[in-house]
């Protein structure tokens, strides 16, 4: 097995390619934030990622002379090209939460394949578990090199470059085409059979075709699935170090409902020591997959660690390779689409299951093969266990939850408040009143609660609420109006919204409005807009202003929220706490 041969001081990194057949590769990430920081040269030249304490603004960037290559929008950050001296001025300034270099990846490690057979148990092809379910209407993102859209024994969906101008359907590794066709190589009797057929693929070539990419083109990638609603993502890459981009957009996607898998590394050992797992596997919120034998043994080069979560065939697995061929490779990069696979089964079975009841159920349907822990995890993936767990299982009992609803008035007139929020103290359960001033908030548990009711210009107050599992309970608040201790104070009189513009920007992932908005007032503190269905608050986006005067630019969304009337509230706010409200209607 050759490997790559790495080198690097803080000033030069070298990288030595050994090619023999297939390539193995050793990843290069970039340094976790706040150790090295922008020090670290970055192996593809002066590319950094900034991250924004609020939304991206190119302007900050450009002013210190970078330039922005990419402006994310799964998490509030940039990539750009600027000087090392660029990227110190940056960090001085407040509206930056960090900078970090934006480090190359490279796919992990492939030499030499089975290990469809083994996933499936007991069973043998044509396997009784697709009786059940093949991965109909499950879509799998390969996060890889691309894949060879022409392949027989391959059906590809679409997908997105994000590395270079080469096509995604065009694989000049191979890497990635090896991993899809573990994934979903046609049931045709032709070359060889995925473990879920009928998923739909994608590819998204975050790699190029020597094998590598960036922390930009692998975060770009997971945006694009992320926009397309495509449930899970299969990342055979990865690298050594950690990134703060990496890791906000991978909590930002499994916080948005989609499951991602990721090979756990090839920097493991023959005694299987040491905490070696790689990046973003290593990440909470990734699935991480270390390799087995046909022995059930662990690979020797697959890491270990507490991080490992699932284990799956890894070693000498036969797949397919462009131009209609077919090889073997070896590496955690081949266990990984098995986990993936067995994923899309699972849920194909049952659609209405979350993401992490799915990752659950992989955990709880796993089979110990009496390695460690940090070799293993939970255990060898299982399709047959985790498709008969979905589709025999009895869905589990929810705590009973009731439902808080009324009015917040005018304790003068009478009249409803809008834009009201009413907040059950001490939870996350809150809501905002429609333009009669009536609210609803659901699904709160079982309890008794403090419910607290509050509106610009009025005095907040504070009800008793007892809650009774699938009954409605009842809650009505009447605000009497603050008084004006100085009526000759100009300051709240004077914030003032001048602009307010609400532009459809929907894709057909996300409904999503544009806020255009232009205020003015002394001494002013914060604008705010939100997002606001029925009464919740879906999405809200606050940006820090100054002095008198500022305008700017919010992004809303709400994902598969299409076909709604929602209300969108600005609010401007000085450093006195005064504030003033704005609410809009669209349909979106």
């Amino acid at each position: 097995m050759k490997y790559w041969q790495l080198s690097f001081s803080v000033v030069v990194v070298s990288i030595l390619l050994l090619l023999s057949g297939c390539v193995d590769q050793e990843e290069v990430l970039a340094p976790k934030s706040g150790e090295t920081g922008h020090l670290a040269k970055t192996v593809t030249g002066d590319r950094y990622l900034v991250g924004f304490t609020n939304s991206p603004d190119a302007g900050i960037v450009e002013g210190v002379g970078g330039q922005v290559t990419r402006t994310f929008t799964i998490v509030p950050a940039v990539a750009a090209q600027m000087s090392p001296q660029a990227a110190d001025a940056l960090l001085k300034n407040p509206n930056i939460a960090y900078v970090e270099p934006d480090y190359e990846m490279f796919a992990h490690s492939q030499t030499v394949p089975w290990g469809i057979d083994r996933v499936f148990g007991d069973e043998s092809y044509s396997f009784s578990t697709w009786d059940i379910s093949t991965g109909n209407d499950i879509g799998v993102a390969i996060l890889d090199t691309g894949i060879d859209e022409d392949h027989e024994d391959l059906k590809v969906a679409g997908g997105e470059t994000t590395v270079d101008d080469t096509h995604w359907g065009s694989d000049g590794s191979g890497h990635g085409t090896h991993v899809a066709g573990t994934v979903a190589a046609l049931d045709n009797n032709l070359g060889v059979v995925g473990v879920a057929p009928d998923v739909s693929l994608y590819a998204v070539k975050v790699l190029s075709d020597g094998g590598s990419g960036t922390v930009a083109s692998v975060v770009a990638g997971i945006e694009w699935a992320v926009d397309q609603g495509i449930p899970v993502l299969n990342m055979s890459l990865g690298g050594s170090s950690d990134s703060q981009t990496l890791r906000d957009a991978c909590d930002a996607a499994y916080a948005a409902g989609h499951l991602l898998v990721a090979s756990a590394g090839n920097s493991g050992n023959p005694g299987g020591r040491g905490d070696n797992v790689g990046y973003p596997a290593r990440y909470e919120s990734v699935i991480a997959v270390g390799s087995s034998t046909q022995n059930d043994t662990r690979s020797s080069f697959s890491s270990t660690g507490p991080d490992v979560e699932l284990i799956a065939p890894g070693s000498s697995i036969l797949s397919t390779l462009p131009g209609d061929e077919y090889g073997t490779y070896s590496g955690t990069s081949m266990a990984s689409p098995h986990v993936a696979g067995v994923a899309a089964l699972a849920w194909a079975s049952n659609t209405g299951l979350t993401h992490s009841e799915v990752r659950q159920i992989l955990r709880d349907t796993a089979e110990d093969l009496g390695l460690s822990s940090n070799h293993q995890g939970y255990g060898l993936a299982r399709a047959d266990l985790a498709v008969a767990a979905v589709s025999g299982a009895e869905p589990a009992p929810d705590d009973p939850t009731g439902i808080l609803a009324g009015t917040v008035s005018d304790a003068e007139t009478g009249s409803g408040i809008q834009g009201a929020s009413v907040t059950v103290d001490g939870t996350d359960f809150s809501a905002t009143t429609g333009s009669d001033g009536s609210y609803s908030i659901e699904n709160i548990p079982e309890g008794s609660y403090d419910v607290t009711a509050s509106a610009d210009d009025y005095v907040a107050e504070t009800k008793p609420a007892t809650i009774s599992g699938d009954e409605t309970t009842t809650l009505d608040f009447a605000l009497a109006q603050e008084e004006d201790d100085d009526p000759d104070d100009p300051v709240n009189g004077e914030l003032s919204i001048d602009v307010f513009d609400l532009t459809d920007s929907s894709n057909p992932a996300w409904a999503r409005v544009t806020v255009n908005w232009a205020v003015s007032g002394e001494n002013l503190s914060s604008v705010q807009s939100e997002l606001i269905l029925d009464g919740n608050v879906i999405d809200s986006q606050t940006s820090s202003v100054s002095g008198s005067g500022a305008s700017g630019e919010h992004s809303l969304r709400n994902r598969n929220g299409h076909g709604n009337t929602y209300q969108v509230k600005l609010t401007v706010t000085d450093t006195g706490g005064n504030s003033v409200s704005e609410t809009k209607e669209i349909d979106l």
